[in-house]
């Protein structure tokens, strides 16, 4: 927990510029970074500005912090991911990993090699979308949450919405047998669809091409989903 983040709807401030912090928070301040009365640590709001908290009060179960927030998150990356559905065994960490590099709008949608029974997975309930973010701002110091929204359906999606989601961006779709090599740091914003392991099914790729989608590959290396999503978000734009 590299930055200790503030729920404004969770009623952490006492007062304007103070707050207390309790439960999971407080037992990494207290056990992890070993904090005492009067040390400072990097706090900020979420969705707010950051800066500092400094240890008031510390009390058995919680502790209070005076904030001093001076300075704006790191900024967004200009980019929109369109991911097919993951397993739950690594959905969690690949939301943890676009929160920690910055992707701030996320749009998971179907495809034919997602199974039915992922869409009912607790992994989707809202808290859970939630604490997984949380995680990646922690570890990345930033404090602006990023937008996961749901699209079950493949078609009325990319025929009805994508097309208006990524308006004038760099449009591309990752695909193992793509014969396109994935740009490296193209300097404009991008709008990238990736598909389930696997990939897309030939049909689907057809779909994003319709839409102006170029079909990119990373070589001929055939890599996880949640190996590829960090390594293409670092490719366009570390």
């Amino acid at each position: 927990m590299n930055l200790i983040l503030i729920d404004r709807e969770k009623d952490d401030f006492t007062s304007p510029t103070r707050v207390k912090v309790y439960g999971r928070r407080f037992e990494h301040i207290t056990k992890v970074h070993r904090a005492c009365l009067g040390d400072s640590l990097t706090a900020g709001i979420i969705n707010g500005r950051m800066g500092t908290g400094t240890i008031t009060d510390i009390s058995t179960d919680h502790l209070e912090m005076e904030l001093v927030l001076d300075h704006d998150p790191p900024p967004a990356l200009e980019m929109t991911l369109v991911m097919a559905l993951p397993r739950p065994k690594m959905f969690r960490r690949i939301l943890e990993a676009l929160a920690s590099l910055g992707v701030k709008q996320i749009y998971l949608i179907n495809s034919w090699r997602v199974e039915k029974g992922f869409w009912s997975t607790p992994v989707l309930e809202q808290e859970n979308i939630d604490k997984a973010l949380l995680l990646g701002l922690e570890q990345a110091g930033d404090t602006t949450m990023p937008r996961v929204h749901l699209r079950r359906f493949f078609t009325p999606f990319v025929n009805e919405e994508l097309d208006t989601i990524a308006g004038r961006t760099l449009r591309l779709a990752a695909h193992p047998k793509g014969v396109t090599t994935c740009p490296c740091h193209p300097g404009t914003c991008v709008t990238l669809a990736m598909g389930p392991e696997g990939g897309f099914i030939q049909k689907e790729i057809d779909s994003f091409e319709r839409l102006g989608f170029t079909c990119v590959t990373l070589g001929p290396r055939i890599l996880r989903l949640e190996t590829a999503v960090p390594y293409l978000v670092s490719r366009l734009f570390a």
